[in-house]
């Protein structure tokens, strides 16, 4: 497995296993964990880490099926209790190191068609850390010689203490069945609210790009490009998932079973060749 890369400015650091889906083990400003951090050497899977990039899609795709283009492709469920196919491809592989230094690193990863996706791509991921900031970039290219569905996103888990409040705005949320999967959209106006007690697990959108987290110890500024965000948690979980997505959950397919177009869901149609990338800030601050 590639060996873990830290980057480091100040008292803010960064731990990236590469090996482990190109995921993020942890986050600390002062050593206070910002993100549900480990380090990479005790990590066994993705799912454990701080957080992990989202391509060539975000959050569940039902049933473990794509269905596109009049066909429907069956894919690898990701496995305990859901039978769907969850967050994409990435976060299961290991990524290549193209470029390390102590505040920067770029990494890759070439995906061929198999059980999990069946169009080809690649993508890159790009982590840049300043005194109070760790910046992301993630980009995809379509290498299939047909037109492929895709969809980019992260996927961070901010810790929860006592008295962490989440804030943003937005203008949607989509409504989920027992599947866990989105039925129809309602207008929304974001959430401000203590964690503590929140019950949440939905994608808002209509979102201007930014979300505020504050606690007893730090103030996180979450900023995208991205105009979806999946928030999840519930009372009894030490994390807040906090993930700023290209497309509604399950998008792809809702295009077959809705009138809804690609735009309206988030979903982008790449040519063969064609490139798509989304950009991710996390600024972090020591109350005062």
């Amino acid at each position: 497995m590639t060996s873990a890369i830290e980057l480091s400015c100040d008292n803010f650091r960064c731990e990236i296993a590469p090996g482990l889906g190109g995921s993020i083990a942890g986050l600390w400003l002062d050593d206070i964990p910002v993100l549900r951090s480990t380090p990479a050497r005790a990590l066994t899977t993705a799912r454990q880490s701080g957080s992990y990039p989202l391509v060539p899609f975000s959050n569940r795709m039902a049933h473990a099926t794509l269905k596109w283009d009049g066909t429907s492709h069956p894919l690898v469920q990701t496995g305990g209790d859901e039978p769907h196919s969850i967050h994409g491809v990435g976060w299961q592989r290991p990524w290549t190191v193209l470029e390390a230094d102590a505040r920067f690193a770029l990494l890759s990863y070439e995906h061929k068609p198999d059980d999990a996706w069946p169009f080809a791509f690649d993508t890159s991921q790009a982590f840049r850390l300043s005194a109070s900031e760790l910046e992301l970039s993630l980009s995809i290219t379509n290498q299939s010689a047909v037109a492929a569905p895709v969809g980019l996103g992260w996927h961070p888990c901010f810790v929860k203490r006592a008295r962490s409040r989440i804030s943003f705005e937005a203008t949607g949320r989509w409504e989920m069945n027992a599947d866990k999967l989105p039925t129809h959209r309602v207008e929304a106006h974001g959430l401000d609210a203590d964690c503590a007690v929140l019950d949440v697990d939905h994608c808002f959108d209509g979102w201007p790009g930014v979300v505020h987290l504050r606690d007893e110890q730090l103030y996180t500024r979450v900023s995208s490009n991205l105009n979806r965000l999946v928030v999840f948690t519930r009372s009894t979980r030490d994390v807040v998932t906090i993930e700023p997505v290209s497309h509604v959950t399950n998008a792809i397919n809702l295009m077959t079973m809705t009138s809804a177009s690609a735009n309206e869901l988030g979903v982008r149609v790449l040519q063969p060749g064609e490139s798509m990338s989304a950009e991710m800030s996390i600024h972090v601050e020591r109350v005062k």
